[in-house]
């Protein structure tokens, strides 16, 4: 089993509301299937969360269309229902997903867990949200979702442990062996980047991310970025001071438009990754291991390593 200091620890990151004049209910079992209903803002941590429940879980995504903006999405009353019956429900936090906080506000329940990312891994306020690409807060909050599990369910503690000791072996083994392969053999190269989504990413394997952090967060928050930033990057792209540069392709804006084009003009690889599993069918690290290896296979064309 986890150990118990440390689940101790993950509970004690999580919010479990209990306050007078909830709703009911939301923590019971279901008799005739056993499954525990949870729920997730989006498919990326809905994925880690169905893995690491298996059977005993039944999860929904409320944003499982890659075409949704997470930022801006407006929750449905299905949506508010899903929460309400949720016995876990495991939200980003770092105002990613704010209309989330909004919505279990307005509907608390009593003994719900609530799983918010940002808290968990101990990012702070105005920091980077985008925590499901850092392989080390994955883990953490993998640790915190078997945990909650735990507490709900009890009974079935031996069975999420097994699921937990699973993920993290055999479901996120090619995940690991190719953050560490890219890490060895890339670390240190510079790169581009269209917004801060990449900015944990490029931490995990040790490149060098040269845009500048303004430009980054300006881009993820929809504000436009300073004529400054636009004219370092067109200089990096120019004197190829990048070898490559990483679009979040659900994301794009005519500066970043333009800043492919001259990339790929100049002969620099240009390769994405995504907010949401893509295609929404994937699991979360079939998901990755895709992006890692395009990733791979444009740093070896840039490098020739």
């Amino acid at each position: 089993m986890l150990d118990r200091v440390v689940v101790r620890a993950l509970l004690a990151s999580v919010a479990v509301l209990t306050a007078g004049g909830c709703t009911s209910g939301a923590t019971s079992v279901d008799a005739a299937s056993g499954e525990i209903t949870v729920a997730a803002t989006t498919n990326a941590w809905g994925s880690v969360l169905a893995q690491l429940g298996g059977s005993r879980v039944r999860e929904v995504s409320i944003i499982n269309n890659p075409n949704t903006d997470p930022h801006d999405y407006e929750p449905t009353p299905a949506d508010a229902r899903t929460m309400a019956s949720s016995s876990v429900f495991v939200e980003n936090g770092v105002g990613y997903d704010a209309w989330a906080d909004r919505a279990l506000a307005a509907n608390p329940v009593s003994g719900r867990i609530v799983i918010n990312v940002g808290t968990v891994a101990g990012v702070p306020a105005g920091g980077n949200p985008h925590r499901w690409y850092s392989p080390t807060d994955l883990e953490t909050v993998a640790g915190a979702i078997t945990a909650a599990l735990e507490k709900v369910d009890p009974a079935d503690a031996a069975y999420f442990d097994q699921q937990h000791r699973a993920f993290m072996t055999t479901g996120l083994g090619d995940y690991r062996r190719l953050i560490h392969r890219i890490r060895s053999t890339y670390a240190g190269v510079p790169v581009g980047a269209s917004e801060s989504i990449f900015a944990p990413l490029a931490e995990a394997l040790g490149l060098d991310l040269v845009t500048p952090p303004s430009f980054l967060q300006a881009i993820s928050e929809g504000v436009d970025p300073s004529s400054a930033d636009k004219a370092t990057i067109d200089t990096q792209i120019r004197d190829h001071s990048i070898k490559i540069y990483v679009i979040n392709s659900q994301n794009s804006t005519p500066d970043v438009s333009a800043q492919v084009e001259a990339a790929k003009a100049a002969g620099i690889p240009v390769t994405s990754i995504t907010e949401t599993l893509t295609p929404a069918t994937a699991t979360f690290q079939h998901w990755q291991v895709a992006q890692l290896r395009a990733l791979q296979g444009a740093l070896h064309e840039a490098t020739g390593r």
